[in-house]
């Protein structure tokens, strides 16, 4: 065989921004891909020095003829067996490109590994036994390729050694897979012959194909378009965390894609705040060198702003010209690996980037077995199936679609406790066909909540929310603030002996008197009222950044404390829920005067105000009724009760309302729990 390199494709000294090429070589078992790829880092000379000698050795010593293959195969597994279980990645250099090469196995058993090695690449190489021809893993690998969105593909037909090099052989298996390509809507931009094993047509032209006029293997690989440098993409950074320096506060993170420089505006997403880049940090600091004035994609830095805008982990920085979209409703392709399937309905958690959020399976579509290239007959995707699923969030997250920007553009799913799935973001509410369906989605919640209202309305709240109880499928959730509308809602739950999840959202700041009458509450329904408390890193950061009580200095303030201590942790106790039953009156305030019975909410379920009708007198007289346990404070001049820094007595006259936030001005004052608009809840703190 041929073990001569090729020293006109020899790679000279480093250079700059060379352009990087991701490709995946996939095929049958045995086809020659390892082999393939051992050969192309001989030609080109991206073996490391003595790597082939040290192969040649140990063949040597354990008895077996050496293959090209075994430069890969690092496993010992695997030199034992002679494949490759897992996908292996390497870097070979040729006149004009990097070029990494991912091994992926041929094995239906391994076809886990195969997949993730083809998520992570822009082109592929798919590699035909010339005398074995098309096989079903062949079959098999060009579906996984097509739904993974592998762009372009290259057909090696390898081994024409066993077939004498004929001509004849190649027209025929050339013919064979265009077929197949054919029928998916797939097309290869060639199909070239080979002989990996003595080095015909991978990086030369040999006598033995003298009747191929096209390109090698390694001219495909050099006529394949690399992805665009991350430094030319927009502007994301994930923060990592938040440091306080002296008088400095730092944010952390890597910068995934663009460039970075001080002085630049840039947007602080999910909630949109924007402030411009006063300095770039780096550590250690080096005694008497300035501070780096720019930065680029694949460096973590420091940055400070010129605004005391709330950041925090998991929000993402950007271009505010380029942004990402803080998207409440995601659309992805997934590989599943728990072992229970993954259904609609199923809540799972979601990672993009440094940011966690819960979310609810609304959609499945496209669920394919890719060991039978079978559709799934079932709304579930079960172990190392693949599927097209869309995922309610309990609050936004910043997130960018895979076409657009590979590096924000893919999500991790964790389900009952581990890592269960993950894949490429397709679309985002906002985006064509996120927005198709968070539409559908919605005017089927739309529809369900008319009917409702139209069964419903005229009954007496007792009997309305029983009746909701037993119309509504799925997990009912109650939220109290033990005031005076809850306590009559609860009141009517034990009255009915409905068993639904009881939760109220503990602060931190409550009033004496709140958590006396929580525990009154309890005693006298003999349940116990789940609590949940706001995430203790968050609230850190948030004292850390405003003061304890920063949140009198500005609305901004106040509304990052709310969104801390009441929207997150209200987002976690809904995750996976179906409805949401709360206390809300249309003559509460001005702006809840729409609210409805019943509403759609914009995290993705059911919203219900069985009191939506009846006046805070009406309420009155019910808890003196039926001796329901009520707020002194509310005899106090205490309306509508929150945390004891921010809610304050009213005067004679004034709005119910009026004692919340009573320091700002605008009539229009939430926590962001809920907004105006029939119970149409927002998941972010208002804007100023």
């Amino acid at each position: 065989m041929n073990m001569l390199p090729n020293d006109k494709i020899r790679p000279g000294h480093q250079t700059h921004n060379r352009p990087l090429l991701r490709v995946v070589i996939v095929g049958h078992v045995d086809h020659g891909k390892s082999t393939l790829i051992g050969r192309l880092l001989h030609e080109t000379g991206s073996l490391p020095e003595g790597k082939l000698q040290t192969i040649n050795a140990v063949s040597d010593r354990r008895g077996v003829a050496f293959e090209w293959s075994f430069l890969l195969d690092a496993l010992q597994t695997e030199r034992d067996q002679g494949i490759t279980l897992d996908t292996s990645q390497i870097r070979l250099r040729t006149a004009t490109r990097d070029i990494v090469l991912i091994d992926a196995p041929g094995h239906a058993e391994f076809i886990r590994n195969m997949v993730t090695g083809a998520a992570q690449a822009d082109a592929a190489l798919l590699v035909i036994d010339a005398a074995e021809g098309v096989r079903e893993q062949t079959r098999r690998h060009v579906h996984l390729l097509h739904i993974l969105g592998i762009s372009e593909l290259a057909v090696v037909v390898n081994k024409m050694d066993r077939v004498g090099y004929a001509q004849s052989r190649f027209v025929e298996i050339k013919a064979a897979i265009a077929a197949e390509l054919s029928e998916l809507g797939f097309s290869a931009v060639t199909i070239v012959p080979a002989a990996a094993r003595h080095g015909d047509g991978v990086a030369q032209r040999t006598p033995a194909l003298a009747w191929h006029a096209g390109p090698t293997v390694l001219e495909v690989l050099e006529s394949f378009t690399p992805a665009k440098p991350l430094a030319e993409l927009p502007l994301r950074i994930p923060v990592q965390a938040v440091y306080r320096f002296d008088d400095r506060r730092i944010v952390a993170g890597r910068i995934e894609s663009g460039r970075l420089a001080v002085g630049d505006e840039v947007v602080v997403l999910p909630r949109g705040a924007t402030a411009r880049v006063r300095s770039i940090e780096q550590w250690p600091a080096l005694a008497g060198s300035p501070l780096a004035a720019a930065s680029r994609a694949g460096q973590s830095i420091g940055l400070t702003l010129d605004d005391q805008i709330f950041v925090e982990r998991g929000d993402m920085i950007a271009s505010p010209q380029q942004s990402a979209a803080a998207a409440r409703l995601l659309r992805a392709r997934i590989f599943w690996l728990h072992q229970e399937a993954l259904g609609v309905g199923s809540t799972v958690g979601v990672r993009v980037g440094t940011a966690e959020c819960s979310g609810r399976v609304t959609l499945i579509e496209n669920a394919i077995d890719p060991g039978e290239l079978a559709p799934s007959k079932t709304q579930a995707i079960a172990r190392n199936h693949i599927g097209e699923i869309e995922i309610a969030l309990t609050q936004p997250i910043a997130a960018d679609v895979h076409a657009q920007n590979p590096r924000t553009g893919r999500l991790v799913l964790d389900f009952a406790g581990r890592i269960s799935g993950g894949g490429p973001i397709l679309a985002r509410d906002g985006d064509p066909a996120g927005a198709r369906g968070r539409a559908q989605e919605d005017t089927r919640l739309a529809a369900r909540a008319g009917h409702l209202n139209t069964l419903l309305g005229a009954l007496p709240p007792p009997e309305r929310l029983a009746r909701f109880c037993r119309e509504v499928a799925g997990r009912l959730v109650f939220t109290t603030s033990f005031g005076l509308e809850d306590q009559a809602i609860l009141h009517m739950l034990h009255d009915e002996d409905i068993d639904i999840d009881v939760v109220t959202l503990d602060t931190g700041r409550l009033f004496p008197e709140t958590y006396q009458l929580w525990s009154e509450t309890e005693e006298r329904y003999g349940r116990r009222i789940r609590a949940i408390y706001p995430e203790h890193g968050k609230l850190e950061s948030l004292v850390a950044e405003h003061g304890i009580n920063g949140f009198y200095a500005s609305r901004a303030a106040r509304a990052a404390c709310c969104h801390v201590r009441k929207v997150e942790p209200l987002n976690r106790a809904l995750a996976g829920a179906s409805a949401w039953i709360v206390g809300l009156r249309a003559d509460q305030s001005g702006h809840r005067g729409a609210t409805a019975l019943t509403a759609v909410d914009a995290r993705g379920l059911l919203k219900f105000s069985p009191l939506f009708d009846w006046t805070r007198e009406a309420v009155q007289s019910y808890a003196a009724a039926h001796q329901i346990p009520v707020n002194p404070l509310h005899g106090s001049g205490f309306a509508s009760i929150g945390c004891a820094p921010c809610t304050r007595a009213i005067a004679p006259g004034e709005p119910e309302r009026a004692g919340r936030w009573w320091w700002e001005q605008d009539g229009k004052k939430e926590c962001g729990l809920h907004n105006a608009g029939g119970g149409k809840a927002v998941a972010e703190p208002p804007q100023p």
